[in-house]
């Protein structure tokens, strides 16, 4: 039993990403994705273009997505104007339809930071330790200690 082994050449980012394979049609997709996000929002209000995503296209319909229900009520009266204007952009003549979704944006939570406050009394109950101490690593490690008293 013999294993053949096709062997490839290395090919250019650039071929990849125009090609006409998998990678290639999610790279078409996401440019007319970014196309009309960015058509989309020009001819909403400012306040309102700012909280607009589109967040795919699916049989016929792209999905328009925000991060409050307030403005996605807001979308929903001026969707008949959004679908016209879309219809006039090349690539976007089937687009049927809209489907509004709500998706909250949160921010990434940064942790608490805590701080710790050692009194002079216990860094003097350290340092006492360390010169008692004859390991060298923990010496070092309790003097180190002893150094984040208060002053």
């Amino acid at each position: 039993m013999s294993i053949k082994v096709k062997r490839f050449r290395a090919q250019p980012m650039s071929r990849l990403l125009e090609g006409q394979g998998e990678l290639g049609s999610l790279m078409r997709m996401a440019r007319l994705i970014e196309r009309a996000q960015a058509h989309l929002r020009a001819q909403l209000p400012a306040e309102l273009g700012e909280h607009l995503y589109v967040g795919g296209f699916r049989e016929g319909r792209l999905t328009l997505i925000t991060d409050r229900a307030t403005w996605l009520t807001r979308l929903r009266y001026e969707q008949p104007r959004l679908l016209k204007r879309l219809h006039e952009l090349a690539g976007f003549e089937a687009v049927s339809g809209f489907d509004l979704k709500v998706r909250p944006v949160r921010p990434p939570k940064t942790p608490m930071r805590q701080t710790r406050h050692l009194p002079s009394r216990a860094a003097d109950e350290l340092s006492s330790c360390a010169a008692d101490v004859d390991n060298p690593r923990l010496k070092r490690a309790l003097e180190r200690l002893a150094s984040h008293a208060e002053s």
